[in-house]
């Protein structure tokens, strides 16, 4: 598996910030205290992008491949 893509959905994102947390070279809030991904978070290994991602509470964090599957979350 290869992440190409790790995005954040605006409108489901509650700030809980656990994503900054457990990647902060990856992920901030913005000063509206929405989770954004940063220019080279695909510079972070890939097991701790999913674990960012599985950490947020409303799954807001998207993943994907190089074919553009979403890994995460499965379904939505």
């Amino acid at each position: 598996m290869k992440i190409s893509k790790v995005a954040v959905d605006r409108n489901v994102c509650i700030g809980s910030a656990t994503c900054v947390v457990i990647s902060p070279d990856a992920f901030e809030l913005d000063s509206e205290g929405i989770s954004t991904v940063k220019k080279d978070a695909l510079k972070v290994d890939e097991e701790t992008l999913l674990k960012a991602a599985k950490s947020c509470p409303v799954q807001a964090i998207s993943i994907f491949d190089e074919d553009g599957n979403r890994i995460f979350p499965v379904s939505r």
